[in-house]
């Protein structure tokens, strides 16, 4: 099976929004990446979107004050995400076509864990934001535990496409916090998992959405946040 698959995004680019679709786990975590993101601190306050898929986020951005840019590769998915208030900009994470200090927040939602170079990834993401400007990241760890819960359970549980993920590109946590800092972001990592409860609930019907919980390890799902000062 070819794995870190990108072209399952545009076999099923039609199915971005549905609640119970193949990408329903990513709308599970756009929730939780939207509660990291502070308010706008000034007029104008941009927030940069890595990887932003059809928008996902801008439902959990609304009141914060963000000029909402995301990028993405797929022509696709970015015309659903300007239905939803996002200004879309085609461009690959590892090249992004803004500016220096462009951005107050970036977002890299569920993006590391699919690129070959991480440095470059969070390079650039750490290029694009001001000095005092907010990283948030979630991604997967390169662990074992990772291997099995966040690939195989997952993809037998349809809670994500079947091929999505590859298990060679799953997140070192040492390197991502190492570069964070050779950039100037002090990068604080916690895990995260879905709400049990919420889950059993959402499998039989009982729940539109499933709450992600924290964790008390890193080692499977987890957020970063940090803040840039140089």
């Amino acid at each position: 099976m070819l794995r870190n698959d990108l072209a399952l995004y545009e076999e099923h680019a039609d199915q971005w929004w549905q609640p119970r679709g193949p990408f329903v786990m990513l709308h599970w975590l756009a929730a939780a990446r939207g509660r990291l993101v502070p308010p706008a601190a000034r007029p104008g306050s941009v927030l940069v979107d890595l990887g932003c898929g059809a928008g996902l986020l801008a439902p959990h951005l609304e009141g914060k004050g963000h000029r909402h840019i995301g990028v993405d590769r797929s022509a696709a998915a970015l015309r659903q995400a300007l239905e939803h208030g996002v200004h879309g900009v085609l461009g690959d994470v590892l090249a992004v076509p803004l500016a220096d200090g462009c951005a107050d927040v970036v977002v890299a939602g569920e993006i590391l864990e699919h690129v070959a170079d991480l440095r470059g990834a969070v390079a650039e993401a750490c290029r694009l934001l001001r000095p005092g400007g907010t990283l948030v990241i979630d991604t997967l760890a390169d662990t074992a535990l990772c291997r099995w819960v966040a690939i195989g359970l997952a993809e037998s549980l349809r809670l994500a496409p079947r091929g999505v993920h590859d298990p060679d590109l799953l997140v070192d946590r040492r390197v991502l916090r190492e570069e964070c800092a050779r950039h100037g972001v002090g990068l604080a990592l916690r895990g995260l998992r879905p709400s049990m409860v919420d889950l059993a609930a959402w499998a039989v019907g009982r729940r539109p959405s499933v709450r992600m919980v924290p964790a008390p390890t890193t080692a499977v799902l987890f957020q970063g946040y940090g803040r840039k000062t140089v």
